[in-house]
């Protein structure tokens, strides 16, 4: 009969610890959900305790008057428990408070000492009907907290578990009442009526399989979070490519804001070589004309006409990587040649506006960057810098230029004398859509600035220039030899 009754315990223990098992891996994990440590740490009292009391029931030789203390030590994990198991139910509807964790901590260490004098002065009866009473007050407790949680999440997995608390209770009482129907005096195991012993398994059984529903519970809300987790990375992703094409339209757009004021000066720049190459021409075919077209006029009048033709294709090309709307890779660039090439697109602004150029290019070092987004970064701010000195009373009105290697990069300066830019104005400077000053354009231009700098590994900043004016510095990390 003992080996009998401990080898029931034996096993709903070991099907215990296999879910424990089981569980513990999402806990470990570094999950948004996780199973409940109340839980956790109430399955794994249990499993404790199934053992203890099934090693204490095999080796009993002393009755179930005075049977030895590991009954104690078991019937107190089980206590412990279930006073977890109690607390995870709460915790499904709130935190727990501390004066509510203060209470179970003190009723655990009453328990234990009250079950050991029980142990050693009381019977069998006493003992089972102060536990009965004990576990009942606790699943009818559990099953108002999981009947009021159902309301606002109605999983099955909850109705399981109310249902096996439900049946933990009515086997609790049942056991109760036979004891007390019975009118035995119970000394020995052999003394165990059939049918308290069959409830005593049966509400272990219910009792795992509570556990089970739970760790279904935690399974399901794992599941759910997997899910939403998925529905939210695909999200994200449209949100990224979106923000990329909401990017790339706004690099495009700013290819048309940035040139859109020098579009004037460009044309009377392209005019010049045109009009001029058409003068030549039209001298060259009055020459044909006449007969009178000697070798050393032709070859002059030839010249003009391919110096003209260079100089506009100059201006072309250096126009091209701006409003090419073509993606371009990353290449190796010298930057000194990339400000004087975009120098020559703001060159007829520049000499309308009488302005005064300082260039001061020491860099030797080379980039691997896009050229036309870094293009568009230099005749940003050029531009930005031209319509400040455009409205400034100064003189000279001077825009300076200047490039050097510093560790691990080079450090551009943009910089004029104009009016600069308010301090409560500068703290939104590179903010997208500001539209806070003339600087920052459509509130476009200095933010993509920043970002298409960034994007390269770099960073652009602002300083009020050291005699009045503007500065903006740029970084770029330079080719590691």
């Amino acid at each position: 009969m003992k080996l009998l009754i401990a080898l029931y315990f034996f096993m709903l223990g070991t099907i215990q610890l296999g879910l424990l098992i089981g569980m513990l891996r999402y806990f470990l994990e570094k999950r948004g959900v996780k199973p409940s440590t109340y839980w956790i740490s109430s399955l794994g009292t249990s499993v404790l305790a199934l053992f203890i009391f099934g090693f204490g029931v095999a080796t009993n030789s002393a009755g179930t008057k005075n049977p030895e203390f590991n009954f104690t030590i078991a019937n107190s994990l089980f206590y412990i428990a279930g006073v977890l198991q109690f607390l995870f139910c709460r915790s499904l509807n709130g935190p727990i408070i501390p004066r509510l964790k203060y209470f179970f901590i003190g009723s655990v260490i009453l328990f234990v000492p009250i079950f050991e004098y029980m142990r050693q002065h009381g019977t069998f009866e006493m003992r089972t009907s102060f536990i009965v009473a004990i576990i009942s007050i606790f699943f009818t407790w559990q099953i108002i907290e999981l009947n009021i949680k159902k309301k606002t999440d109605p999983s099955k997995q909850l109705l399981y578990i109310q249902f096996a608390t439900g049946a933990e209770l009515f086997l609790a009482l049942g056991r109760l009442t036979i004891l007390l129907a019975s009118g035995l005096v119970i000394r020995e195991v052999e003394q165990l009526p059939q049918a308290l012993i069959f409830l005593t398994i049966f509400q272990i059984v219910m009792n795992t399989l509570s556990y089970i529903a739970i760790g279904a519970y935690w399974s399901e809300k794992i599941t759910q979070a997997n899910t939403k987790s998925e529905v939210e990375n695909l999200e994200i992703k449209k949100l990224l490519r979106e923000r990329e094409g909401l990017i790339a339209s706004l690099l495009k757009a700013n290819k048309t804001a940035a040139t859109g004021a020098l579009s004037a000066s460009i044309a009377h720049e392209l005019n010049q070589p045109l009009g001029a190459s058409q003068l030549n021409i039209q001298f060259l075919q009055k020459k044909l004309a006449e007969g009178h077209l000697t070798t050393e006029q032709n070859q002059e009048i030839l010249n003009a006409l391919l110096v003209d033709n260079q100089r506009a294709t100059t201006i072309i090309q250096s126009l091209r990587s701006i409003f090419s709307d073509g993606k371009i890779g990353v290449e190796r660039i010298d930057i000194v040649e990339l400000i004087e090439s975009v120098l020559k697109i703001a060159k007829p602004e520049i000499q309308a506006k009488n302005l005064q150029v300082a260039l001061r290019l020491e860099s030797k070092s080379f980039i691997n960057a896009n050229r036309g987004e870094i293009q568009q970064v230099l005749l940003n701010l050029i531009n930005n810098a031209i319509q400040a000195l455009g409205e400034s009373t100064r003189s000279p009105r001077m825009l300076q230029i200047k490039s050097h290697d510093v560790s691990e990069g080079i450090q551009l300066e943009v910089s004029d004398n104009g009016g600069g830019v308010a301090i409560d104005a500068q703290m939104h400077l590179f903010e997208l859509l500001s539209g806070s000053n003339k600087r920052s354009g459509m509130g476009l231009g200095l933010w993509l600035c920043q970002h298409i700098v960034s994007r390269h590994g770099g960073y652009l900043r602002y300083q009020d220039a050291p005699g009045g004016g503007a500065q903006f510095i740029v970084f770029l990390p330079s080719i590691q030899h």
